[in-house]
């Protein structure tokens, strides 16, 4: 089996009388009565399709449901790179995992920093709220936890949001 395998399977359970006569064998019902409700061309064409995906198998006595099929092609199948680093906390930019670790949680506070301040930036509070909504759920938390963290800094008045100094 080949690591695009999948697709063969996905592509012959896309048909609506395939995945009906694939149901069936699941099942352990007998399919000839479903192939004989088609047209015999169709009927060739639905088992040539789930024979050639690996779905089916042909026995002395008609078909038989493949067990290890969808296992198989799983196996061979490309797995994605798992993200690394502060990445892994992120889904599409977005913060989905907050750490649990303190280094983990510095981290991930200063990667949000960065994504929202550059040096010299000042921020209103609506501003700041803005721009962390584009990154986090609850904005309030995170915005206070960059304070407590040391790294964004409030003005003296509160109206306005910096990157700390280093």
């Amino acid at each position: 089996m080949n690591e695009n395998a999948w697709r063969a399977i996905l592509a012959a359970l896309s048909d609506d009388s395939a995945r009906v006569v694939y149901a069936h064998a699941v099942l352990g019902e007998p399919i000839a009565p479903v192939l004989a409700g088609l047209a015999p061309s169709r009927a060739r064409r639905v088992t040539a399709a789930l024979t050639s995906a690996g779905l089916l198998v042909e026995t002395a006595d008609g078909y038989a449901v493949s067990p290890s099929v969808f296992a198989d092609a799983l196996a061979v199948a490309p797995r994605p790179a798992r993200p690394t680093g502060v990445d892994r906390f992120f889904t599409d930019g977005r913060l989905t995992d907050y750490p649990s670790r303190a280094g983990d949680r510095r981290e991930v506070l200063a990667t949000v920093a960065s994504r929202i301040l550059t040096g010299g930036e000042r921020l209103t509070e609506p501003e700041i709220n803005e721009r962390l909504s584009a990154i986090v759920d609850d904005v309030a938390a995170i915005r206070r936890y960059l304070v407590d963290e040391g790294l964004i800094e409030r003005t003296r008045s509160g109206t306005e949001y910096a990157l700390a100094r280093p």
